[in-house]
């Protein structure tokens, strides 16, 4: 019994050890990250370094995931390196909406990166397939599952630029959030 108590005693401390330096992927968390990440080239890093552990197959956490590696390309000087940095963002999207085609925080994401990559690359194929998941996630809300907040983040993006046809802007105004 007595040559099992510190053996027990050093298992527990490492359990503690562990627990303590166990990244968290918490989804407000992760929005928050992402959105400063996109502004700011060292909080980027953090995020890309913190998304680059993650090895779960969680679709909405795999997609921050693509978005981290996406929202490098920003701060990448090289053309090589921003290509790359692309193109496995496409690959990590593309396992994310398989896991899970309709959620409309996946599709977002992915549409979001594949907006502001040049057109000449032919790298942004989902766009028109992302905007209908989430236009009509927005027209299901609030049964679509997804919080208040995030609708409105999603469709005032929608709203903005030359994201959607002035017939689908219409629609979205017309959803009361």
């Amino acid at each position: 019994m007595l040559k099992i108590l510190p053996f027990t005693l050093l298992l527990f401390i490492v359990q503690v050890a562990l627990a303590d330096t166990e990244t968290r992927y918490d989804l407000s968390e992760l929005r928050t990250e992402y959105l400063e990440a996109s502004k700011d080239k060292t909080v980027a890093e953090r995020f890309n370094k913190k998304m680059s552990q993650y090895g779960e197959k969680d679709p909405v956490v795999l997609a921050y995931k693509a978005a981290s590696e996406a929202v490098m390309a920003k701060y990448v000087w090289n053309p090589y390196s921003k290509l790359k940095q692309i193109k496995t963002a496409a690959a990590i999207f593309e396992e994310a909406v398989a896991l899970d085609r309709d959620h409309p925080e996946i599709r977002f994401l992915r549409f979001t990166v594949e907006h502001y990559v040049p057109r000449y690359l032919n790298l942004s194929p989902n766009l028109e397939s992302d905007k209908k998941v989430m236009i009509s996630s927005l027209k299901a809300y609030p049964d679509s599952e997804i919080s208040a907040e995030f609708a409105r983040t999603m469709r005032d993006f929608l709203l903005t630029k030359d994201h959607c046809t002035e017939a689908e802007k219409r629609e979205l105004r017309r959803i009361s959030i």
